[in-house]
């Protein structure tokens, strides 16, 4: 399990969701702000405008472009750049092809995730990223596309796992253009040595690490791979274990029937008692309280 897919399959929650949206000129449509959600619009048809919240400057859109909003931050969508932002009361998926195509169509997207277990791979991202199209990119978008507009056998389940691939497309692409910095997730997942560490530990976190073993395991002695792990998650070693595990946790028991003593021995915790003191540290409550509020 590399880190990316680990993440987003640990944090998201509920269906992830999509629909065609077209506007006719003149329009200005504003999304508001959707806390514990990441969404998307992808241009496929026309040229709009993209309004960014807190007054950045107006972008033109082409289509192909990918508007993407990892923290379901409010924005606009116009056909001009001075436009005044309406409530989104666009059309829906079928209702596209009833009519003749509107002048910009747009594919919507969006996915639920719990916004108490944020990870920093997520949490650091701006709040409006614009990504122009790619190869896999336009593969993704043309396969949801012409599953919204001709549903058939089996498209409930073909649109949430294209959803999830186009979400994966998009953070793998955003990741690939960072430019190198000193620090940072970006920065973690390009090191071999932080990066190692990081799978490691995702694809058994369960397993009794120790600093001595994790820096075996990327090839380092012991304080220089503390060092480095530190500087550029911003966490040591450990602690990024201990709350990675308790997220599973937290995961595990919202979600499966698995019994508390069965989550702990998963995480890495021979006693629950254990468990239990480090799952409340965390989450401010004990493993079975959380399960019954959740």
């Amino acid at each position: 399990m590399d880190v990316l897919s680990d993440v987003l399959a640990v944090q998201r929650t509920g269906r992830p969701r999509s629909m065609l949206l077209g506007w006719d000129a003149p329009w200005a449509q504003e999304f508001a702000e959707v806390p514990g959600a990441m969404g998307f619009q992808v241009v496929l048809h026309g040229s709009p405008w993209l309004l960014p919240p807190g007054g950045a400057a107006p972008v033109r859109l082409s289509a192909g472009d990918v508007v993407f909003r990892p923290h379901g931050r409010a924005h606009a969508l116009a056909d001009r750049a001075d436009a005044v932002p309406a409530p989104c009361t666009a059309d829906p998926g079928p209702a596209l092809l009833a009519r003749p195509r509107p002048q910009v169509v747009t594919l919507c997207g969006a996915y639920e995730i719990d916004p108490a277990q944020v990870h920093p791979l997520v949490h650091d991202l701006p709040e409006v990223v614009h990504l122009s199209p790619t190869e896999e990119l336009r593969a993704a978008v043309g396969l949801l596309t012409a599953e919204l507009e001709r549903p058939r056998l089996g498209t409930d389940a073909v649109v949430p796992a294209l959803l999830e691939m186009l979400l994966l497309y998009l953070l793998r692409r955003w990741y690939a253009e960072q430019p190198a910095a000193p620090t940072g997730w970006a920065a973690a997942l390009r090191d071999p040595v932080t990066a190692a560490a990081l799978h490691a530990m995702h694809a058994d976190p369960g397993h009794p690490w120790t600093v001595a073993t994790l820096a075996a395991h990327a090839g380092l002695s012991r304080a220089p791979f503390a060092r480095r792990f530190r500087a550029l998650v911003g966490r040591p070693p450990l602690a990024y274990l201990t709350w990675w595990r308790m997220t599973v946790a937290a995961r595990l028991l919202r979600d499966s029937d698995a019994t508390v003593a069965t989550v702990a021995r998963r995480v890495g915790y021979g006693s629950e008692f254990a468990f239990a003191t480090a799952f409340r540290r965390r989450h401010g409550s004990a493993p079975g309280r959380y399960r019954r509020l959740t």
